[in-house]
């Protein structure tokens, strides 16, 4: 499986071997005889790929072949990303000229020979080693073969508390048996402890849903909480959890003592219903410190516990465990039915389709989670061959784990594009449970290489975005649909983590105290407490030089200056590091080294000082410094970043300099964030030619904008929030065109809150989005006098806490917006114009 993964990473590194760039460096220094070579050679592994895969699992040596072409593959994109490195430096170079000698001398470290004797020496390694891989190819005898599988997706769902009822199948028989438990009293201890088992995929979570969210189980409980248990089943973390659901208690910081002390005064005497959800747990000792602080409750309280393992019934469970069976063939076939096509009326048309899709169904094995992904994939398709290709493959001849799903998972794997395997099998960097942000992720898979734009004038980020929202529809995540600012977030159903695991572990490595060893050709670190490692350093470390990511598993201080400083400059590959939380204090002057880094995170870190050095990293495409308060000052040479599309920063600044941000033509994306010194933005602001998002936020000194901000001819979302000194006003130019007041053309999304300034909306912003604006959110403006016109355009309004005009009589100058919210509440279309006063005729 892992295999196909190796296929997409040979497509792709064909596809940058053709590049512009890599062909003119080349002809100059004749070496395309050599370029040519290693593409026919290439080519002809790439055709016999898909064979070997299918034979790898009989064949040991097919399997290290394969690892082999895996490393050289690898190889080939560092070069030929050390190609586009130098192609960057030089045009860094050439804008450089004019500029003082320092900065010329600075910038051309490199000396054009040797770097031409060096690559072509690493050329020639390649040719000879893919060579060698072409030879032994003909020793297995592979047979070429064609990947032209099709697919079309369609939207899926999520694990929260809640559920719709109506959407489940099958489980109604399960739902009235645990009911039945819950209202009856058991004569066993006050609280009694319910064990829903079954294999992974068959919905013991749905099952507790359908029974928390139950009318009669409601009534019958004083307390209900919902509380998702991580693998580590660290108690604090658990009585953290545990105490946020029961009673919203932010309880961050917290040490163990008030924890306990707190969770049983919420739950003593009372009857509750407490469902653990997920739970792998083994270690008793783990689980009897939580249950004695549980067992204080009033009799009839229950806790239902959902997991895979009956080792962790035996555990946790005082009554008889209830063991989740298979869902019966007929619900499995409508529930199949429902997600393969688009309504009941649509079966009738296709009998064949049918009839292929009762033998895909019997194959899941009553498991819903196998049925609605094969079902998903399937939707839309109506070619015969297509479903007969789902269910004839081999792989579901393969034997199965007893508590696995992922020969259906797999199917539905290899059914994605090409270009989003490596995507979606990339996610298994971040933990179970994590959160992922379309924003984070995008970025992250963006560092990696791994989005591919259709034509020149597509974005990346609306490519990455592109992916996001085509994972997700194809249900690698769930519909757990959660809107962070204007980020969307989105998690993974267990089983497909496992998945995206299984694609990724020989060339990803999670560091912990316990590592000895790590495989030298591992490409991704993930360091899960590197501040519990020995010192010094242990050799597992030492070596690695081709790795590519590093990494927290976790969000934790889990690295040293020390580590840095000695380790940094050797992983002369790295493409992604994030030090978001750290301890560090100065970024090592040889961060500079790093010429293929593309993300750089120091979020939330201790950062007060970031070398000049770090601005001849002309390969970086984001750079985070949100929230490092330490910062003094940002390095005097930004303007070298011409790569940069996203940079978030934190600084004690008083004022950015200009020549320096405003020089940024690649930058999409720009928050500055808890500037609390800055009084002045820098004045080249029109320079950000590419700007798409603007967020100023928390800036309490903030004065005034700059004229040039205006000119952001590509911004679509402009946030401003916070800044209690800002004035929006502007001097207007003088012109004859009402269009030359501003030049935002594609304005969507405009958010402004906590600007007591604000009393009239500044003429230049009236003007940027009467044609495009989609959404607009105005909170805590409460000295605004007059409301600005409303386009129609808009399509959401959220005005909340805004004096006079949370409170108004008419509201017919935005009645044309489809949906408004005021203070929170959704303003019925009947209220709109009924000329009564908000709130009595404006609640849902």
């Amino acid at each position: 499986m892992a295999e196909s993964l190796l296929l997409n990473l040979a497509e792709s590194v064909l596809g940058k071997l053709g590049s512009l760039v890599l062909e003119e460096f080349f002809l100059v220094w004749r070496l395309e005889s050599d370029l040519e070579q290693i593409k026919k050679l290439l080519k002809g592994i790439t055709a016999v790929l898909l064979d070997a895969e299918q034979q790898q699992s009989q064949n040991h040596r097919i399997q290290v072949w394969l690892e082999e072409l895996k490393d050289v593959l690898y190889d080939i994109e560092d070069v030929v990303d050390e190609f586009e490195c130098e192609g960057l430096r030089r045009q860094v170079v050439k804008a450089a000229r004019n500029t003082t000698r320092k900065i010329r001398r600075y910038l051309s470290s490199s000396n054009p020979l040797a770097f031409c004797f060096r690559m072509a020496y690493k050329l020639k390694n390649i040719r000879e080693r893919v060579g060698k891989l072409v030879k032994l190819k003909s020793d297995f005898g592979l047979t070429e073969g064609v990947n032209d599988r099709q697919v079309i997706s369609k939207k899926r769902k999520l694990t929260h508390s809640f559920v719709d009822a109506a959407t489940v199948i099958g489980r109604d028989g399960d739902k009235e048996n645990i009911i039945d438990h819950l209202l009856n009293p058991v004569d066993v201890e006050n609280v009694s402890i319910l064990p829903i088992v079954g294999l992974g995929g068959l919905g013991k979570t749905t099952l507790a849903k359908l029974v928390y969210n139950d009318q009669r189980v409601q009534n019958h409980f004083k307390i209900k909480v919902w509380a998702c248990i991580f693998d580590d089943f660290d108690l604090q973390e658990v009585l953290r959890t545990i105490i946020q659901a029961a009673t919203s208690q932010e309880c961050k910081g917290w040490d163990i003592e008030k924890l306990q002390a707190f969770l049983r005064e919420t739950v003593n005497n009372k009857k509750y219903l407490l469902i653990l959800d997920d739970v792998w747990n083994e270690d008793r000792r783990k689980w009897n410190e939580l249950r004695a602080l549980l067992m204080g409750g009033a009799k009839g309280s229950w806790i239902i516990v959902t997991t895979r393992k009956n080792s962790v019934v035996s555990l946790m469970a005082n009554v008889p465990p209830y063991n989740l069976n298979v869902l019966s063939y007929k619900n499995c076939l409508s529930l199949f039915l429902k997600c393969a096509f688009k309504d009941g009326q649509e079966v009738k048309h296709y009998p064949n389709l049918v009839r292929i899709g009762e033998e895909i169904v019997r194959k899941c094995k009553g498991v819903p989670l196998a049925v609605e992904t094969l079902g998903n994939l399937l939707y839309s398709i109506t070619s015969e061959r297509e479903w007969k290709s789902v269910r004839d493959k081999e792989i579901w001849k393969l034997e199965q784990k007893e508590d696995d799903i992922m020969s259906a998972l797999t199917i539905s794997y290899e059914q994605l594009p090409s270009y989003l395997k490596r995507c979606f099998a990339y996610c298994s960097f971040f933990p179970k449970d994590h959160t992922y942000s379309d924003f984070r992720l995008i970025y992250f898979w963006m560092a990696h290489g791994l989005l591919q734009s259709k034509n020149e004038h597509e974005e990346l980020e609306d490519v990455g975005l592109r992916y996001f929202k085509e994972l997700c529809s194809r249900s690698f995540f769930q519909d757990f649909d959660q809107l962070i600012g204007l980020v969307r977030c989105k998690r993974m159903a267990d089983l497909m983590h496992d998945l995206a695991l299984s694609l990724t572990q020989k060339e990803c490595s999670i560091v912990t105290s316990e590592t000895q060893q790590i495989p030298g050709n591992v490409r991704h670190l993930l360091f899960a407490d590197l501040n519990s490692l020995p010192k010094p350093i242990p050799m597992s470390l030492q070596g690695l030089d081709s790795v590519r990511t590093i990494a927290p598993f976790v969000d934790s201080e889990f690295i040293s200056q020390s580590f840095l400083q000695t380790y940094l400059p050797r992983f002369q590959f790295l493409r992604y590091l994030d030090l978001r939380h750290s301890e560090i204090e100065i970024l090592p002057e040889g961060v500079g080294v790093l010429k293929h880094l593309r993300f750089l995170s120091l979020s939330v870190s201790k950062m007060r000082r970031l070398p000049n050095s770090i601005c001849k990293l002309q390969s970086l495409q984001t750079l985070w410094l949100k929230g490092c308060d330490g910062i003094e000052e940002l390095p005097s040479d930004m303007r070298c970043f011409i790569s940069l599309r996203s940079l978030s920063i934190t600084t004690k600044q008083k004022l950015f300099p200009n020549d320096g941000i405003g020089c940024l033509k690649s930058l999409r994306c720009l928050e500055i964030y808890l500037c609390e010194n800055v009084e002045y933005l820098f004045e080249d602001m029109h320079g950000l030619a590419s700007l798409r998002k603007l967020s100023i936020v928390n800036c309490s000194s903030l004065k005034s904008l700059p004229q040039s901000m205006k000119y952001l001819t590509a911004l679509e979302v402009l946030v401003i929030n916070g800044c209690e000194n800002l004035d929006l006003e502007m001097e207007e130019e003088e012109s004859n065109n009402e269009q030359d007041l501003t030049q935002f053309c594609r304005l969507e999304k405009v958010i402004l809150g906590y600007l007591p300034k604000l009393v009239e909306f500044p003429r230049w912003l009236l003007n940027s989005y009467s044609n495009t604006l989609q959404f607009f959110r105005l909170v805590n403006c409460y000295n605004l006098k007059e409301w600005p016109a409303c386009p129609t355009c808009v399509q959401e309004l959220d005005i909340d806490h805004c004096g006079r005009f949370t409170t108004r009589d008419d509201w017919s100058s935005i009645a044309h917006v489809p949906k408004i919210l005021i203070n929170g509440v959704q303003l019925q279309p009947t209220a709109r114009n009924c000329g009564t006063s908000y709130p009595s005729c404006c609640r849902p």
